[in-house]
Formats: structure tokens, C-alpha cells, sequence
């Protein structure tokens, strides 16, 4: 009687340590591939953008008021070339 349940005991262990040991799937969760994990290549800054970039870093800009005096700026500096 012993030996059966001891038997029985080890087969439940056993099992469970075989089905814990399953191998990774090939293929990554479908969440992964929804979230991107590399950035597009940033297009190079032109003069015109840096300058306004100098302007407003003077003035102390933040936020929407930076961009939109950048984007004035911008398009000042575009029409004058």
C-alpha cells in the first residue's frame, strides 16, 4: 500500500515537471509585433531648422509656442532663399 502511493506520488511530480518543460514557440506572441521595437531613420536637419532651433533656445520657447515660431521661422527663412 505504501509503495503504491509513493509511486503515485513521484508519477504526479514527475508529470508536472515534464509539462513545465515545454519549448518556446517559434513564433513571438501576437503582442510583440504590435509594438515596434525600431525607430524609421530621422531625415537630416536642414540650416533653415536649426537656426530656428537657435532662435527659439534664445528666447526661451517651450512647447506650442516653440513650434510655432519655428514653423514662422521656417517658412521666413524658406521665402527669403
Amino acid at each position: 500500500m505504501r509503495m503504491v502511493t509513493v509511486v503515485a506520488i513521484i508519477s504526479l511530480l514527475s508529470a508536472n515537471a515534464v509539462i513545465a518543460q515545454t519549448t518556446p514557440s517559434a513564433n513571438p506572441p501576437a503582442a510583440s509585433k504590435t509594438t515596434p521595437t525600431a525607430k524609421p531613420p530621422k531625415k537630416p536637419r536642414t540650416a533653415e531648422s536649426i537656426e530656428c532651433s537657435k532662435q527659439a533656445d534664445a528666447k526661451g520657447l517651450h512647447g506650442k509656442e516653440r513650434q510655432m515660431f519655428r514653423s514662422k521661422c521656417m517658412k521666413d527663412l524658406k521665402k527669403k532663399t
